[in-house]
């Protein structure tokens, strides 16, 4: 099956009220699990990918052949979507688009609103001429995650008319409000301002994004998905599986020295994790 853009999977997930996964890519290893694991739960997909990541694996274009060549020799049937997560400019969103990613994030949110409308709009234009998806960002999610750094003074919660302002000015597929979530590790309990969610979804038609998806208790992603969130962002979860496989077998093993001895049961934690976030959204047989 080819790349798809993320618009018609999020917007069947919104009207069934289930959340698809994006998950982030890493390396290789992600990029087989999280390909499997989909297959598997037949589950639609979304790749996150990182500018930082993206540097890290050779570039926009290497993600785009990897994944292509994977989902040839894995006979991938169900939908996936490639999506640059965090773009930080119009120019590197169109390095993204020219690529091959079937959908783009640009993320202005550190701008005014008018900056983040007028940048946004331009991103949106150029996607939509290729048939890519684009998502938009309002308010400041706190934390780290790769090159993105928010200071907890900076977080901010998106506001709900400048919300509406944004995603009618823009056109944008899907849209992301800060709403308390938080990229990395939770310093102590999540807080999701459900009040605002809710108001934004009767302000705004679009999929709803929730970034910072790991750590969030169930109880709270299932009623951000009836306030109409359809993608949820996991990254750290991924990455927290992985590094405690590699570290148990290299602890068991201290002689070891074959990367694929470490690196499969690494993969082989993130495809668990995938697996049980999949489930956990309701996504798993959606495809």
């Amino acid at each position: 099956m080819p790349l798809v853009s993320m618009k018609e999977m999020l917007e069947k997930a919104k009207e069934e009220r289930y959340g698809v996964g994006q998950f982030n890519l890493n390396n290789l290893e992600y990029a087989q699990a999280i390909l499997q694991a989909a297959e598997e739960e037949q589950s639609p997909v979304i790749l996150g990918v990182s500018e930082g990541a993206g540097r890290y694996m050779g570039g926009f274009n290497v993600v785009v052949a990897m994944v292509k060549s994977l989902m040839e020799s894995y006979g991938t049937t169900v939908p996936v979507a490639i999506h640059l997560d965090h773009g930080s400019s119009f120019q590197k969103c169109a390095e993204a688009i020219h690529a091959g990613f079937t959908s783009v994030m640009i993320d202005a949110s550190h701008d005014p609103l008018e900056e983040n409308i007028a940048v946004t709009k331009k991103v949106v234009e150029l996607a939509h001429i290729h048939g890519v998806s684009v998502e938009a960002e309002l308010g400041r999610v706190g934390g780290q995650e790769d090159d993105l750094i928010v200071d907890d003074a900076e977080a901010a919660y998106a506001i709900p008319s400048e919300c509406k302002q944004l995603v009618d000015e823009t056109n944008v597929d899907v849209f992301a409000p800060a709403l308390g979530s938080v990229h990395g590790p939770y310093k102590g309990e999540p807080n999701l301002g459900f009040d605002r969610m809710e108001e934004i979804m009767g302000l705004v038609d679009k999929p709803l994004v929730l970034h910072g998806g790991t750590g969030i208790p169930t109880a709270d992603i299932k009623k951000a998905i009836s306030f109409g969130t359809a993608k949820i962002n996991v990254n750290t979860e991924n990455q927290i599986s992985q590094g405690k496989a590699v570290r148990q077998v290299l602890a068991e093993q201290p002689e070891q020295y074959d990367p694929r001895k470490y690196l499969g049961p690494g993969r082989d934690a993130i495809k668990e994790t995938v697996i049980g976030k999949m489930r956990e959204f309701g996504s798993s047989q959606k495809a």
